[in-house]
């Protein structure tokens, strides 16, 4: 049985109502097979928590970096709360052994959990919000998350991932990367993408996101690193 008080302990955000920290965790797969749980999957508090999260993190890259253009800016936060970096975040943060997943979820642990992970950080925050309110969701945010601004900003991980892995495969391999999307899940109001980019028709690197254009991102970002081509 998961005890949802050791992490209360370990962020030190003691909730009010347990149901809503809970329902946090609780992924669709878990309801599926325990229809009995009483509680709904964590899907509104991500829904809610995506957008307290970009709310936040705009507010702080708005602050820090005043000489940034508004392009500059979008880039920076792209990069900051893409799924593979609050993943990690939450992984750090010790949210992966209180997940609620079905069987077949739990022994899953690759790429699938990765996303999982980060749509729980999303829940989390969403639900620090309606319980705690604006300025502990803000703590915690600056406390996780915005830590990684100085590494994303040191190695230039910002920039447009698209248009420089495209100039560096022309300028290397002789190719211009084509993308292609691998699969699609979710209702229409909460698409999921993941998106392979392709040099010739060699599958380099894949990526995921909410849009296909956040996924082929996060494919251009994947193929960067694999390459070694980040100066």
């Amino acid at each position: 049985m998961i005890n949802f008080a050791d992490f209360e302990k370990k962020t030190k955000i003691v909730f009010k109502d347990k149901n809503l920290l809970k329902q946090a965790f609780i992924h669709r797969s878990y309801i599926n097979e325990n229809p009995s749980a009483g509680l709904s999957h964590n899907e509104r508090l991500e829904f809610l928590g995506d957008a307290v999260l970009e709310l936040i993190t705009t507010d702080f890259l708005y602050k820090k970096y005043p000489n940034y253009a508004e392009g500059e800016l979008t880039a920076l936060r792209s990069a900051l709360v893409n799924a593979i970096i609050i993943s990690e975040v939450a992984n750090k943060a010790g949210m992966n052994d209180f997940l609620l997943l079905s069987k077949g979820e739990t022994k899953d642990t690759g790429k699938a959990r990765q996303y999982i992970l980060a749509n729980t950080y999303e829940a989390y925050v969403g639900a620090v919000y309606l319980d705690q309110g604006y300025d502990v969701a803000n703590q915690f945010i600056t406390k996780t998350l915005l830590p990684h601004t100085d590494e994303i900003v040191s190695k230039k991980l910002w920039r447009d991932a698209k248009s420089l892995v495209q100039e560096k495969a022309q300028e290397y391999v002789g190719f211009t990367p084509a993308y292609r999307v691998l699969h699609e899940t979710g209702p229409d109001h909460d698409k999921h993408f993941t998106i392979g980019i392709y040099f010739g028709g060699e599958l380099i690197a894949e990526g995921k996101g909410k849009s296909k254009q956040e996924a082929e991102q996060s494919a251009a970002m994947a193929a960067l690193k694999m390459k070694n081509w980040l100066d």
